[in-house]
């Protein structure tokens, strides 16, 4: 597979993981369609082995967020700027602590975000709870999983 291939798959990646953040664009889908691209493209069997876990980690995903409160983060007060706060916190924390990291890294960008709008700490510490209530945790799942598979991605292309 050529580099303008994977270069394009690499973006189809981030849009699915910005897709995730933003109501009613298939996030999830992006990500999985794009991992379904490189391995119809590379037919090594580790691109269809991240195929394959990829699937598998994005059907338990949806069965997790299936048991969890349904979304409803705008009327909880959510914004836009919360929204890219927390994805940029998830992505900051998987990066600096592999994996594990995204979801303190969430919780502490919805917290760093609202913090500088609110300028309170009682404030910002509510406004992550109640947005964690209200949906939070389900779009934290499904950021997860998508980060999860773009690492997996990513690892397979550099190491693989």
């Amino acid at each position: 597979m050529g580099v303008w291939d994977l270069l394009m798959v690499g973006l189809v990646l981030l849009l699915g993981l910005c897709g995730v953040l933003v109501p009613g664009v298939p996030g999830s889908w992006l990500v999985w369609a794009a991992v379904l691209w490189w391995a119809l493209k590379d037919t090594q069997p580790l691109a269809w082995s991240v195929l394959v876990g990829a699937t598998l980690a994005l059907f338990v995903s949806q069965v997790v967020r299936w048991t969890l409160p349904p979304r409803r983060l705008r009327e909880s007060g959510a914004t836009p700027r919360m929204a890219v706060s927390a994805g940029l916190g998830a992505l900051l924390g998987f990066v600096l602590v592999p994996v594990v990291g995204a979801i303190p890294g969430f919780m502490a960008g919805i917290y760093v975000g609202e913090r500088l709008r609110l300028g309170r700490h009682a404030a910002a510490k509510a406004a992550v709870r109640t947005a964690m209530r209200s949906g939070g945790s389900s779009v934290l799942t499904e950021l997860f999983t998508c980060l999860l598979i773009a690492g997996a991605w990513l690892g397979a292309v550099i190491w693989g």
